[in-house]
């Protein structure tokens, strides 16, 4: 069998693991998507429990990282780059789009991170630490996340961080896909109503089918 095939069906399984939805579903008892902003993420995670938002935070690295490793493991072909960097791709997309929840997931950042520490070292740590200078200074997480996601694919590119552009494309699509699901934030962030740290965000109960990104 294809060893992309597998590597794509087996990142995405992982990649797809809803870590905050079943901590806080197995902790608290209840659904996280039907609360705060009503996603499955670190951050609407942590309004419910901060521990459980740290542990959120790190499973959902830690799957992205699998994936890599799993797919390093697995296959040691030609084109070992290129293979883990399908691993790291397809564990995002996982993330995003669920097949346990319906394709509705998480926004991918911590996955990506996760996903992409060992093929583009340099380029993960200047992305956290611009988010940190972002968060800290203008208190927006989703502006941070954002903001790393454009950065990801020029920083791979001029860190040298790929082997060939089917790599750098595939880079590229994740922080296209992640910037997406911050679309709704990007739109709050324009007309001034998105939550900052340290503000609590409406905490009305939601309908899942109007979950707020």
């Amino acid at each position: 069998m294809n060893p992309y095939f597998i590597t794509a069906a087996v990142s995405y399984l992982l990649g797809s693991i809803p870590f905050g939805y079943l901590l806080v579903r197995i902790f608290k008892g209840e659904d996280v998507r039907a609360s705060g902003s009503g996603n499955i993420g670190a951050t609407n995670v942590a309004r419910k429990s901060p521990a459980l938002g740290i542990a959120t935070l790190a499973l959902d690295a830690a799957k992205g990282l699998a994936a890599v490793l799993v797919a390093r493991g697995l296959f040691s072909g030609p084109h070992p780059q290129l293979i883990m960097t399908v691993a790291a791709f397809f564990a995002v997309l996982g993330h995003l789009f669920p097949v346990w929840l319906k394709f509705r997931g998480g926004k991918g950042v911590a996955t990506s991170l996760g996903a992409f520490i060992l093929l583009t070292p340099k380029s993960i740590l200047c992305m956290v630490v611009l988010f940190l200078l972002i968060a800290v200074a203008l208190r927006y997480v989703s502006l941070a996340s954002v903001a790393v996601a454009a950065a990801f694919p020029l920083l791979a590119w001029a860190w040298r961080e790929y082997r060939d552009s089917r790599q750098l494309l595939l880079i590229a699509a994740v922080s296209a896909l992640v910037i997406w699901k911050h679309r709704q934030n990007i739109g709050r962030i324009a007309t001034g109503t998105e939550s900052k740290l340290g503000r609590k965000p409406h905490t009305e109960p939601r309908t899942l089918g109007a979950t707020r990104p």
